[in-house]
């Protein structure tokens, strides 16, 4: 009103005949201000900037070392975009070649695959360009290839493939490795090749940290290890018996569901399960190919990832080189949509971008790391473009 009430008394100190164009601009004047929409087609909002998605992630991708890539890496991705580039070497390492980082990205871990194997534990340098080494420890066995942290990040957990063995550590509050590993080792074989020995492939910890498992591509068996009050390692026994021959790789869990998700590398499958959160146990829901009908040819799966809102699972196939994606229903079944070529060579690892928009592949053979949205409502992938060069890339994560 205050407004309307100058405007009225103008008359008064304005010619006539400059009244009506005086008044027009400053009607138009209080509408944008009034409506910040009108205001922001004269200047770019301050805020806009911040109604979008963050700023570059940072990627941290392990490798293999035996050919021109030096060990632990990092790269910048725009989650707006989907872009991939300024790599750095963060720090010269021996087949670090997979990785976990703390939740608050202070604290970074790496199994080497080694003989003997081993884990080391860095903080960052300067500006974030550099990994210092805080610890290197055993892995007591030969060829670690997975490491893991509990949810309350206390106890990290280490898979050893070459030795078909596992190894415990607890953390303390600044995320270092106190005391000594305990340590355990499978025995057996299955009735493929590769099966000659127990191979234990990956670790996992259930939510509470009540139990971990090892997944073991030797013996077929998902083995549970239940976690005593002082954090040691209980009796174990085995969570899931796998069909001969499975050879199972990775596990992982629904966000909300008492379910788990196995990929097997020998028989290209995959496999959903209910999980007892008293016992440990699991029981089978289903299983399906990984692999297109008309495939014909040697294939090896790697990795496995549910979306977001677990209703979407991807898994990789090595030979087939695609990416699997699987619808889940409320109760676990499966359905496979389609296989989507990863546009590298030997797809090892994958991950998703934190918002679930992206999903990056590490090509281990053709040395390169390519980018694919994700259509939240189908599940499918749409391959970007974007895609980076780098030597043996096997693990990353954001």
């Amino acid at each position: 009103m205050k407004s309307i009430f100058h405007i009225k008394h103008l008359s008064k100190m304005i010619p006539s005949h400059k009244y009506i164009t005086v008044c027009s601009c400053l009607l138009i004047a209080l509408a944008c201000k009034s409506d910040p929409k009108r205001s922001s087609d004269t200047q770019a909002s301050p805020t806009s900037k911040k109604e979008g998605k963050s700023e570059n992630l940072e990627l941290l991708v392990g490798t293999f070392t035996n050919g021109e890539s030096r060990g632990i890496y990092k790269l910048d991705f725009d989650p707006n975009t989907g872009t991939i580039g300024n790599t750095k070497l963060l720090i010269e390492k021996e087949n670090p070649g997979y990785l976990c980082i703390s939740k608050d990205r202070s604290r970074v871990f790496s199994s080497n695959a080694t003989k003997p194997g081993s884990i080391s534990v860095y903080d960052w340098g300067d500006n974030r360009n550099l990994l210092n080494t805080l610890s290197d420890h055993s892995s007591i066995g030969d060829g670690a290839c997975y490491i893991e942290l509990n949810r309350t990040e206390n106890l990290l957990a280490v898979a050893n493939y070459g030795s078909g063995s596992i190894a415990l550590y607890s953390i303390d509050t600044e995320g270092n490795i106190i005391g000594g590993a305990q340590s355990s080792v499978h025995s057996g074989k299955g009735p493929h090749p590769n099966q000659k020995s127990a191979h234990a492939h990956c670790v996992k910890f259930d939510a509470p940290s009540n139990f971990l498992y090892a997944v073991d591509l030797g013996i077929d068996q998902i083995v549970a290890y239940p976690i005593t009050d002082n954090k040691n390692l209980g009796k174990p026994h085995t969570a899931l018996k796998m069909n001969p021959g499975d050879g199972p790789r990775h596990l992982i869990f629904h966000p909300e569901k008492n379910m788990a998700f196995i990929i097997n590398e020998l028989s290209s499958t995959v496999v959903s399960a209910l999980v007892d959160p008293r016992t440990g146990r699991f029981e089978r829901i289903d299983g399906k190919s990984t692999l297109p009908a008309d495939f014909d040819g040697d294939n090896a799966c790697a990795d496995i990832h549910l979306g977001h809102n677990g209703k979407f699972l991807y898994a990789s196939n090595r030979g087939d080189n695609s990416i699997a994606i699987f619808s889940v229903s409320e109760d676990g079944h499966l359905n496979l949509l389609t296989t989507e070529p990863v546009r590298g060579d030997w797809p090892r690892n994958f991950t998703l971008s934190p918002d679930g928009a992206f999903l990056l592949v590490a090509n281990q053979k053709s040395d390169n790391i390519t980018v694919f949205k994700i259509d939240p409502s189908t599940g499918l992938l749409s391959y970007t473009g974007n895609e980076i060069r780098l030597a043996q890339p096997v693990c990353l994560k954001f």
